[in-house]
């Protein structure tokens, strides 16, 4: 005769609490602003944006991973073998698999309660608030002690043991709509079906900085009601792990910007929906940012830091019009004169005045056109410009440059905020290139090259664009470009955040260095994990104190190689090294390199 099953009873139980928890959390969320969400693809989606996405990031931490491993698998295995029991066959056998399963669990549980206790993993700081693993604890003990009754025989006194779970999970599922220990896993499930970057839950790359409706109003985010609701859902799906935290390059330099408090206390805020969210967020922790996406690419959670960042930076910008002295002279400069330095446009060619640079013409074509970008005006990258038009040359590529009619990109305006001026920007320069033909744009300056190929094309601009290690890379791989001989030196190469993390270019450069014959010597920090050099987002222009430079400290990962060289592919990169105090690394950009290792003197 079959039982009635507890276990189903409190499935029943779970299945009602999750019921009234999502109506709790829905009512939380709605006071966001709306947004459009595709629901069924999200929800098609979510089995791989769990199991691939979300745990392709947690596997970068071993320990982590197999914590998860053992907790989550052990503890979803012990619910598998209880299901069955009710029917009455092979008990004790389920029991005995329920019992190993919870022993795995176990394990896994006693792993995460170590690393929580902060002193196992120095580089991580979970939240020592989080009470998770001790209240999961509590729930596979009652498991276990149901299947050692039933092993003992005592069938009807096992179940009984076994209904007590029922109610357990639903006074957790309950206090988790309230800030409890599982509110974080209901959010983080709904926060993958409705993600506000959707290819990220397919494992894609995908960082360009949302367009926004200049007709609306406010613009951006002046209260914590101004956030798209999908956004609150993601603030309310951060697990406080601290891995955020480990990576952010302003924390690191003893600046106030943390992002794990950042999202912890705008998931606190949002039960406040007219709190305005420059009190959320500090004036100097909101200006610290670099917009380098570390703390993006480490979320297990796939939570998007930056973009809040972003969004309140805009309301503070274009609404109350409040930013870093420095910052507004900078924008004051983009919409009087087009540039940040308010120099003259035909400015722009001076450092080649003996190069005679051809300059595209209005109806006139070229194959490359060369992207000189706002750096052209900086005496540290004139040199590497030199290197590149060396080399294009040499590799008789027909390129040509627009001279005065190259406008900033406005990769500077949005970052900071002010979406009116980068809008304007965009859509001259668009209007000045689609004068002109060419086959594709190539530029040193990765934050141009993200701008132009990800964030253009919402304004009509739809290029092919190439970084310039990009082109390199293909210049010397078809044998346009030969090194005289193997340089054997030995170098350490530092990815840009907008080249790597931003658009998954990692490889180019170190192939170029491989046919250099030059030995890299990797930091321990490198490709999609690199490490900023704090040059990003403005916030050089905001100028927020901390114990040190950013740039310093990946000068220290730098000393740390043994390499007498640092290699970089950013303007702004090799601006902030050197500027670095003291001794450093020789810094070179990449096309310097390949310069002098293919007839040039740089």
């Amino acid at each position: 005769m079959p039982h009635i099953n507890p276990i189903g009873i409190a499935l029943l139980a779970a299945g009602l609490g999750l019921a009234a928890v999502l109506g709790l959390l829905g009512r939380r969320w709605a006071s966001g602003r709306s947004a459009r969400i595709a629901w069924w693809s999200g929800l098609l989606e979510l089995p791989h944006g769990y199991l691939h996405t979300v745990h392709a990031v947690v596997d970068r931490e071993r320990e982590a991973a197999r914590m998860h491993a053992l907790a989550a698998g052990g503890f979803l295995a012990a619910l598998i073998f209880s299901l069955p029991l009710h029917l009455g066959y092979w008990p004790r056998l389920l029991a005995a698999g329920m019992l190993l399963s919870v022993l795995v669990s176990l394990a896994g549980i006693a792993m995460a309660i170590r690393r929580r206790s902060g002193g196992h993993v120095p580089r991580l700081k979970p939240s020592r608030n989080v009470v998770l693993p001790y209240l999961l604890l509590g729930l596979l003990l009652v498991l276990a002690a149901g299947a050692i009754l039933q092993l003992l025989g005592a069938g009807m006194v096992a179940f009984g043991v076994l209904a007590i779970p029922a109610g357990i999970v639903l006074l957790l599922l309950l206090q988790s709509a309230h800030g409890g220990a599982l509110r974080h896993a209901v959010a983080g499930a709904v926060h993958l079906v409705v993600h506000p970057r959707p290819r990220r839950v397919r494992g894609e790359p995908d960082a360009a900085l949302p367009p926004l409706d200049l007709d609306t109003e406010p613009l951006g985010v002046g209260t914590m009601k101004d956030f798209a609701w999908n956004r609150l859902v993601g603030f309310d799906a951060c697990v406080q792990c601290g891995r955020c935290e480990a990576v952010c390059p302003a924390y690191a330099a003893g600046q106030p910007l943390n992002p794990k408090a950042l999202i912890g206390s705008l998931s606190l805020a949002v039960s406040e929906p007219d709190r305005p969210a420059a009190e959320v967020v500090t004036p100097e922790a909101l200006w610290a940012c670099t917009t380098c996406r570390a703390c993006v690419y480490e979320c297990p959670m796939l939570i998007e830091h930056v973009d809040a960042i972003v969004s309140i930076r805009r309301h503070q910008v274009m609404e109350q019009g409040v930013l870093p002295a420095h910052a507004a002279d900078t924008l004051a400069s983009l919409r009087e004169t087009d540039t940040q330095s308010s120099r003259a446009l035909v400015s722009r060619l001076d450092w080649a005045a003996d190069l005679d640079l051809p300059v595209l013409a209005e109806g006139g074509s070229c194959d490359t056109l060369l992207w000189l970008g706002e750096h052209a005006f900086d005496l540290r990258h004139q040199r590497t410009l030199r290197s590149l038009v060396r080399l294009l040359r040499r590799a008789e590529v027909d390129f040509a440059v627009l001279g005065a009619g190259e406008l900033d990109c406005g990769d500077i305006a949005r970052r900071l905020g002010d979406e009116i001026t980068f809008a304007d920007l965009a859509r001259r320069n668009i209007a000045n290139l689609a004068l002109r033909k060419f086959r594709r744009i190539v530029t040193a300056d990765p934050h141009a090259f993200n701008v132009l190929k990800n964030e253009y094309p919402a304004f009509g601009g739809q290029y092919e664009i190439l970084h310039h290690s990009q082109l390199l890379a293909e210049l010397i791989g078809r044998g346009s470009l030969s090194p005289d001989a193997a340089l054997g030196e030995r170098v350490t190469y530092h990815d840009p955040c907008y080249l790597g993390r931003y658009n998954g270019e990692t490889q180019a450069s170190r192939d170029v260095l491989a046919a250099l014959g030059v030995e890299l010597v990797e930091m321990e920090r490198s490709g999609l994990r690199s490490s900023c050099c704090g040059g990003g987002g403005g916030a050089p222009l905001a100028a927020i104190p901390g114990r040190r430079q950013i740039a310093e400290n990946r000068m220290d990962h730098a000393r740390a190689t043994g390499a007498p060289t640092l290699i970089a592919g950013c303007p702004q990169c090799t601006q902030m090294f050197e500027g670095v105090p003291g001794d450093r690394l020789l810094v070179m950009d990449l096309a310097e390199l390949v310069d002098r290792a293919t007839g040039g003197t740089s």
